[in-house]
């Protein structure tokens, strides 16, 4: 395994529909206050304002946990334990140089090494072409996250989409609504990013979950869609820009025949932590039906 990453979870064969995956939202979930209080995070925020004014706190579902459901469960077969967070709160705990020491003290103080850090919620598609090739960005030098690194399409599902204009509290938030929102991000993603019609996209299948161990375990949903597009449409859409064009440099396509090794070749050393969390969970699930 990479060290840069770890699978926290593999989702069945084949992967999950929105209709198995359900979500419990809790302040039990949120992340607990740092030792000796919050300030530190405070201090970062404005250090880094300071720095990149452009930066904007916006809030974030936090993923404590997941439970998988044995499969003649009648209940939904994974539930999703999360909390809320801000991008705020992930600069001040994850990317913190103290880091690796709140994920010790975490371990000690709760039994649980994320239990100080925002952890949060990401998600990311293989993305796969009518032609059996597998959708990759270049990530712009401007962007905050691996900068210049090869990723896959994604982003985050936002708790302000389901309540827009207020700031969203944990009882506004039905669990069947986040998963909604859990799901629609990733086309949405796809959408902004690689500015493909949303028609063209099947309906996302949860492949599990996958940690960054370079911003210390922060978590991301992979799941996988497939695009009615052959790749040269899909680099002609790209090429024609979208919403969030300013994000990636280029796109590349790998033939999905050469993805179970592509942990062999040199193009591995250019993929971003997420974008390694992708191909892991998605080569987890080759040769089933999806």
């Amino acid at each position: 395994m990479d060290p840069e990453v770890s699978l926290m979870l593999l989702c069945p064969p084949g992967g999950l529909p929105q209709e198995q995956v359900g979500v419990d939202l809790s302040p039990a979930h949120d992340r607990r206050p740092l030792p000796g209080g919050d300030k530190t995070i405070t201090a970062i925020w404005e250090t880094r304002l300071q720095a990149q004014p452009w930066l904007f706190d916006a809030p974030k579902f936090r993923l404590h946990s997941a439970t998988l459901a044995p499969i003649d469960s009648p209940r939904p077969q994974l539930l999703l334990h999360l909390g809320l967070t801000s991008y705020r709160e992930f600069l001040g705990t994850n990317w913190a140089n103290s880091a690796s020491w709140l994920r010790e003290q975490g371990a000690t103080d709760w039994g649980d090494k994320q239990a100080y850090l925002a952890d949060p919620l990401g998600v990311g598609a293989a993305l796969v072409t009518a032609d059996d090739f597998l959708v990759l960005l270049r990530r712009s030098w401007q962007v905050a996250e691996a900068p210049g690194l090869v990723d896959v399409p994604g982003g985050h599902p936002e708790p302000q989409a389901l309540c827009p204009g207020n700031s969203p509290q944990h009882k506004d938030l039905p669990g069947e609504l986040v998963a909604r929102e859990l799901f629609s991000s990733v086309l949405q993603e796809i959408c902004d990013e690689v500015n493909l019609p949303l028609p063209t996209l099947s309906q996302p299948l949860l492949l599990g979950i996958a940690r960054n161990e370079t911003s210390a375990g922060r978590a991301s949903a992979e799941f996988y869609i497939r695009c009615s597009l052959t790749s040269e449409e899909v680099r002609n859409y790209y090429l024609s820009g979208g919403p969030e064009a300013h994000e990636s440099t280029g796109i590349l396509f790998v033939e999905t025949q050469k993805v179970q090794r592509l942990q062999e070749t040199e193009m591995w050393t250019e993929l971003c932590p997420s974008a390694k969390g992708a191909i892991l969970l998605y080569n987890h699930v080759q040769g089933n039906p999806i």
